[in-house]
């Protein structure tokens, strides 16, 4: 690992669909901006930003030694369906599983539901006759002159990138990997995705769908990366580049490039890292990890100071909140919520003259109307800026002035106006209902997570977090929010203390009663050394950890739990300790198990990874002093609107054990954040700003040692 990192200066790089975030970091410290993303070239922006932050750090590009990064252009491309115009060769009989889905109604009673379509339409889904059984022995061979004479069609159609999703396929690739073989002999130009390779587990929709997915997206992220790395060349930065992927960890261009699906959530994994890292350095255990953009806000739970991880996840929800309603992504993700709620989420009235805000943004292009760039509908940003939040002269660090008087203007129209309001309370009725779309959001999914949120502290980050986390927490019932020194660019300093990693999967159904210890310790085997080989393309001589689960169920039940297996299980898995552990998890999930069954294990994973960066600990502040500001700004208050003289504070004036009473704006380049009237900030060592709602600081808690509000 220490031949990459014989250059200490690193790069994380985040692209979100307003702004791109920049964070250097040398052995001095860390320097940062954010640039309006470019969507038509992304990379343009990227090169500005890089740019200005060696420039301000004093540095020549050509010093970088590492660049790491995060981006939505996958996942927009899935959005919007932009992707490459793609074919899926299936088993005859399947063509239509991507489009039937599982057949369940994700809203009951609506008569007129509309399932989302399906990536690619029906006309260009080829069937073949072929047939693996479920045990990976074959049923029906496959004719090599049948995949010949379908290359003429796919030929005639000039298709870009192919899915192969056979059934079964999962056991036994063999079938994938002949129709692979002859593709690359007759259309070498078109890329190929295989199901075996790219989501190797049972349940064909989900399988199929992620295949698909990856085919889509795949052209587009490879012409990108290769302009990017170009771009990076052209301006003498030829160190090693490197991606952050859904699971929380970093993958080389080439696997990035052959499985693009694995960057849907690489932005906001990036936000969960960074959060991670602060319940570590706070010992924080029950952690609400909030980071809100221009464009989408995204909510994670993180337990024990680590993120919570998912085998799959929707993308695209056509129904907000509605699981199932989305198209489904099997590959290892960091478990979260994201709903369209940002700065420039556009508000308007629906047909009964209720308040809406998004999930349509203004992005970057042309940005909210207070931008001055070509947009007219009123967005949150317009109704902070007249809700007093924001200072129209410092905002992005005074590289965007903001009008009043546009937002003024675009609330008025679209909202105030029609509603018969004064502008000020339109523009708060927009910051509540957007507040209140994301408690929603974070109170779905610890039920759906089986968790309480009392007790728990959030860090807010993310350009527009620190604005509307202490509204969000009012909300949920939580007393203690952190936020992070270079929380407006969270994502992309997450990037740097994310680990190398990849996770392999593989579908090998065993009942306990039937236990084959040598298919098991063959299998297992076999996925470290996939995972490893992965990592260590990347760091050659790192040390490498390896975690393995087992997802297990009782027979009979449709869906399993996570096992994760003891760290001896390479050399000899254990079927009594393996049920012992079963049993332990799914009494711990719902309080008893279940006698007289036998247990079934479905799939197994392992994780390859190198270890993660220990943070030190915060330390207490020896002094502590109330700080006091002849700059004053009138602001609503957060909880009815009613205006309020806040005092304002540069961050970068404020020391170790500063305390700032509210109510109380603190300002910086890349956000601002709020202290609320009756609440109490501290400033730690770190630069972290310990805020507390009720205006109570705990002795302990400034210690760094308590989780408890």
């Amino acid at each position: 690992m220490m031949s990459l990192l014989s250059k200490p200066v690193r790069v994380g790089v985040d692209i979100g669909g307003t702004f791109t975030d920049i964070v250097l970091e040398t052995p001095d410290g860390q320097t940062s901006t954010k640039v309006l993303t470019t969507y038509t070239r992304p990379e343009d922006a990227i090169i500005e930003g890089l740019l200005s932050v060696c420039n301000n750090a004093g540095i020549a590009a050509s010093d970088i030694g590492m660049v790491i990064h995060g981006t939505t252009l996958a996942t927009n491309a899935l959005i919007e369906r932009r992707g490459a115009k793609t074919a899926l060769i299936t088993t005859a009989g399947f063509r239509d599983v991507i489009e039937m889905r599982t057949e369940s109604r994700f809203e009951q009673y609506d008569l007129n539901l509309v399932l989302p379509e399906p990536l690619i339409p029906r006309e260009y889904r080829y069937p073949v006759k072929e047939r693996l059984l479920a045990d990976g022995s074959v049923d029906t061979p496959l004719n090599p002159d049948d995949i010949i004479e379908l290359t003429k069609d796919l030929k005639a159609q000039s298709f870009q990138s192919i899915a192969v999703g056979l059934l079964h396929s999962y056991a036994n690739p063999v079938h994938e990997q002949q129709i692979k073989s002859l593709l690359a002999e007759y259309v070498p130009d078109m890329l190929v995705s295989l199901s075996s390779d790219v989501s190797p587990q049972m349940r064909e929709y989900e399988r199929f769908n992620t295949v698909v997915a990856n085919a889509y997206v795949k052209p587009i992220m490879a012409s990108y990366l290769e302009r990017l790395k170009a771009r990076l060349g052209d301006h003498a930065i030829t160190a090693p580049f490197f991606l952050m992927h859904s699971g929380g960890g970093i993958m080389d261009l080439e696997s990035a490039a052959a499985f693009p699906v694995r960057l849907v959530e690489s932005g906001p994994a990036g936000g969960a890292i960074f959060a991670a890292d602060i319940a570590s350095r706070f010992g924080l255990n029950r952690v609400l990890s909030f980071d809100m953009g221009g464009t989408t806000a995204k909510i994670c739970l993180i337990k024990d100071q680590k993120p919570k991880t998912s085998r799959s996840f929707e993308v695209a929800r056509s129904y907000r909140f509605k699981k199932g309603s989305g198209m489904p992504i099997s590959i290892p993700v960091i478990d979260m919520v994201e709903i369209g709620a940002g700065g420039g989420s556009i508000g308007s009235l629906d047909a009964m003259q209720q308040i809406r805000i998004g999930p349509e943004s203004a992005g970057s292009e042309p940005g909210p109307a207070s931008y001055q760039r070509g947009g007219t509908r009123p967005t949150v940003t317009d109704a902070d800026l007249l809700m007093g939040k924001l200072d129209p002269n410092d905002f992005a660090g005074g590289s965007i002035t903001l009008s009043p008087e546009a937002a003024m203007h675009s609330i008025s129209g679209h909202i105030a106006t029609p509603l018969d309001l004064d502008q000020a309370r339109a523009a708060y009725g927009m910051a509540e209902v957007v507040d209140e779309n994301m408690a929603n959001a974070a109170r779905v999914h610890a039920v759906e997570s089986g968790e309480d949120l009392a007790g728990y502290v959030m860090i807010g980050f993310g350009g527009a977090g620190p604005l509307h986390a202490i509204r969000l927490a009012q909300k949920l019932h939580i007393n203690r929010v952190l936020i992070p020194a270079s929380a407006g660019v969270g994502s992309a300093v997450g990037f740097l203390k994310a680990p190398f990693s990849f996770e392999a999967s593989q579908s090998l159904y065993i009942r306990l009663s039937e236990w084959r210890q040598d298919a098991i310790a063959s299998m297992l085997d076999s996925l470290t050394k996939q995972a490893q080989q992965f990592v260590q393309s990347s760091v050659p001589d790192a040390n490498i950890l390896i975690t393995a689960k087992a997802y297990m169920r009782y027979v009979g039940q449709g869906w399993e739990i996570p096992v994760e297996l003891p760290s001896d299980w390479s050399s000899s898995p254990d079927k009594e300790t393996i049920m012992r552990m079963f049993e332990e998890r799914y009494s711990l999930l719902f309080s008893r198990v279940v006698d007289g069954l036998d247990i079934e294990i479905t799939s197994w994973t392992v994780l390859a990874s190198t270890p993660v960066q220990k943070t030190d600990p915060s330390q207490p502040a020896r002094a502590l002093k109330l700080e006091t500001s002849a700059s004053i700004r009138q602001m609503a208050d957060l909880a009815n609107g009613e205006i309020l003289n806040a005092a304002v504070f540069k961050r970068q004036q404020l020391s170790h054990g500063s305390i700032v009473k509210g109510p109380a704006i603190i300002t910086e380049a890349e956000t601002t954040i709020l202290v609320p009237r009756g609440g109490l900030a501290l400033q730690h060592d770190d630069g972290t700003i310990d805020l507390r709602l009720d205006g109570h600081m705990p002795e302990g808690d400034m210690e760094g040692g308590d989780d408890h509000a």
